[in-house]
């Protein structure tokens, strides 16, 4: 009887030994796994020190609020979407991928972006197509927009100060255009689109080039019902010529 205790629990711990040896040689850090299907909420892309360079989510799992990327924590006031985020050498979001599209209770509104940073700062290339409808109404506008950023701007200062702004917009706002108007000075905040190539709500396809404080100041294109139009515009807006002149 002793023998035969002694041979399971030396056969049962042998086993033990062998199963994990197996285990965890299916899951070595070098070599290639391939699989056909794998269903994952998120992946994560790490350099060999750790460093996050991708992240590929869901909605649910998307970065935002106080998650930490690269010792960083995340934007907190976007919303949360599947899609991608790039990150920089520096471990900085640099860029990213996302999208989303859903039934309302008039119609649906749905869109896609794929963004390029300035370093530690926000977009100066986009990607971008939105597509909403309200009862009989649709209206889908895609293009590719440049834009211009503070060069002054880090994504870490600018969460600071949006934050501080948020809360004075509500407790005082002449104060909030003060503070605003102050930071838009010190090249910390602001912004303005210069180029965007594509179809805007209004159904017009051409070039629209803006000045540098995001006013339009010319136009190429041709309108919804096909007619082509050149058209200039000053600081403030109003129509100074037009191609073909208006009779």
């Amino acid at each position: 009887m002793k023998k035969e205790l002694f041979f399971l629990r030396t056969f049962a711990a042998t086993s033990a030994i062998c199963s994990s040896f197996l285990f965890f040689s299916s899951f070595k850090s070098s070599g290639n796994q391939k699989f056909e299907t794998i269903d994952v909420q998120r992946i994560n892309v790490v350099e060999a020190d750790g460093t996050v360079k991708l992240i590929v989510t869901n909605a649910g799992l998307f970065p935002n609020g106080e998650d930490k990327i690269n010792g960083r924590l995340t934007n907190s006031t976007r919303k949360k979407r599947a899609g991608m985020l790039f990150y920089n050498e520096d471990g900085i979001e640099c860029g990213g991928f996302i999208y989303d599209g859903e039934k309302t209770e008039n119609g649906h509104s749905a869109g896609l972006s794929l963004t390029f940073d300035q370093y530690d700062g926000d977009q100066v290339m986009q990607l971008l197509t939105t597509d909403s409808q309200l009862g009989d109404e649709r209206y889908v506008s895609s293009s590719l927009v440049f834009n211009d950023r503070p060069a002054k701007e880090s994504q870490e200062k600018t969460g600071e100060i949006m934050k501080e702004l948020a809360e004075l917009r509500k407790s005082n706002p002449e104060a909030f255009k003060t503070r605003y108007a102050e930071y838009q000075a010190q090249e910390l905040i602001g912004g303005a689109p210069r180029i965007m190539l594509g179809k805007s709500r209004s159904q017009n396809n051409g070039l629209f080039l803006f000045d540098d404080q995001g006013m339009p100041r010319a136009m190429f294109y041709l309108d919804k019902d096909n007619n082509p139009k050149l058209e200039a515009f000053d600081a403030e807006g109003n129509v100074t010529s037009t191609w073909p002149e208006k009779n």
